[in-house]
């Protein structure tokens, strides 16, 4: 019977990376992974950062719905019609917003019978675990009903906060396992059972924000990516972009994270929706996108005199 495991998590906590360490993991000890990936907006732009590893028709985006409810029936019928395959396992990871306990409830409902029971994995900043000011409640949901929870950004975090986020998290979820993503063993995972934990029931509409996308023209430098972001309201918890600099050929990627951070790669490919900047979080609206694009590339021009 084919696993399938879901991976959830705060924005910008670290999903994508952890899910492409699974895959490479699972790549390596011969196992045939098929992923999903889901967002409010333009679930394609990640879907480039598999194919390096995996072939297109292995690899699937569903944008423009949340599978925790309004898309979770087309998430099912996806995940009926995929093929059987040798040691196969089913990856799917769930927006930064996702109701992770909705999900898990109805996910499992009118699966096919060749699939277990879906598991879940979570995913935690430990930096900024409960930091979130009003979306606290929406991030400690995201861990009440995982059979597993694996820390991220660990780094230049002090014991002492390490020992806090791991009594919190077993507080909310004390039947499951935590360990950091060095440690994450990819043949025991499909092992793993459907938490029995008891969670509490969160208003599901503190899981649904606006998000937005529009098309993303040619930036002339770096700065730009810099000085966009920099007009974009902080209440807009998550960026991300894909476009091309200066006379490049190459695109190139950025996203900035609750927290600020800003980060920037090369992207693999050409992205199938085009150059785009999309944004998750109050405030996500065209206007606002606009004119942050468009006092880029004024400043771009001053820089240039």
């Amino acid at each position: 019977m084919e696993a399938i495991i879901a991976v959830v998590g705060f924005l910008g906590a670290g999903k994508t990376t952890l899910l492409k360490q699974l895959v490479t993991s699972y790549l390596d000890e011969d196992w045939n992974p098929f992923v999903i990936l889901n967002d409010y907006e333009n679930a394609n732009l990640d879907v480039q950062q598999f194919l390096e590893k995996m072939e297109a028709k292995w690899v699937r985006a569903l944008s423009g719905s949340c599978i925790c409810c309004s898309g979770i029936q087309e998430l099912r019928e996806f995940v009926n019609s995929i093929p059987e395959r040798k040691h196969g396992v089913t990856l799917i990871e769930a927006n930064g917003t996702s109701d992770s306990c909705s999900l898990m409830g109805f996910l499992g409902v009118g699966l096919n019978d060749r699939f277990l029971p879906p598991i879940q994995v979570s995913v935690v900043d430990v930096k900024n675990w409960q930091q979130r000011g009003e979306h606290n409640e929406l991030e400690a949901n995201q861990v009440q009903v995982s059979s597993l929870i694996v820390l991220t950004h660990l780094e230049n975090v002090s014991a002492d906060r390490q020992t806090f986020v791991i009594t919190d998290l077993q507080r909310l979820n004390p039947l499951a396992e935590i360990i950091t993503a060095d440690e994450v063993d990819v043949s025991l995972l499909p092992k793993l059972l459907p938490s029995k934990n008891n969670a509490q029931k969160l208003d599901h509409l503190k899981a649904h924000w606006a998000s937005y996308s529009t098309d993303l023209p040619n930036l002339p430098d770096l700065a730009c990516i810099y000085h966009l972001c920099e007009r974009l309201p902080e209440s807009i918890l998550r960026v991300k972009g894909c476009t091309q600099i200066g006379n490049e050929e190459r695109f190139t990627y950025f996203e900035r994270t609750p927290d600020g951070e800003l980060y920037i790669r090369p992207y693999n490919g050409v992205p199938v929706t085009g150059p785009k900047l999309l944004t998750v979080g109050p405030g996500s609206d065209l206007s606002v996108l606009q004119h942050a694009i468009e006092g880029s590339l004024i400043e771009a021009e001053l820089r240039a005199q």
